[in-house]
């Protein structure tokens, strides 16, 4: 139960985020057409998680790509799918807020 705890309140390492983004990672939002129209990150492309197999073609050939959600659940589903079907090119950028905060920073 302690170590639950300290997940919850550790600090994000997100180097491996702000070294795919300085690298001109594709960024993909799984979060569902209403959650992406509602706000996302600007560049992203929406592609919902339940329509993720569908999509593949459309990420073979990127050199990084990034996934996000609200709240990074649904992106560790993406990213953890991604991998087992050969993409080990993906980072879990955890929320959309996350990601647009390190895109933010990356422009300074």
């Amino acid at each position: 139960m302690l170590e639950i705890i300290k997940k919850l309140f550790a600090s994000t390492d997100n180097s491996s985020l702000k070294d795919a983004v300085k690298n001109g990672a594709f960024l993909v939002d799984v979060r569902t057409p209403a959650e992406f129209l509602a706000g996302s990150v600007k560049s992203a492309v929406n592609i919902p998680l339940d329509t993720l197999p569908a999509h593949l073609s459309k990420l073979k050939n990127k050199k990084n790509i990034v996934v996000f959600c609200r709240s990074g659940n649904r992106s560790g589903q993406a990213e953890n799918f991604l991998k087992k079907n050969g993409f080990h090119n993906v980072v879990n950028g955890g929320t959309w807020k996350n990601v647009n905060q390190i895109i933010n920073e990356t422009r300074i």
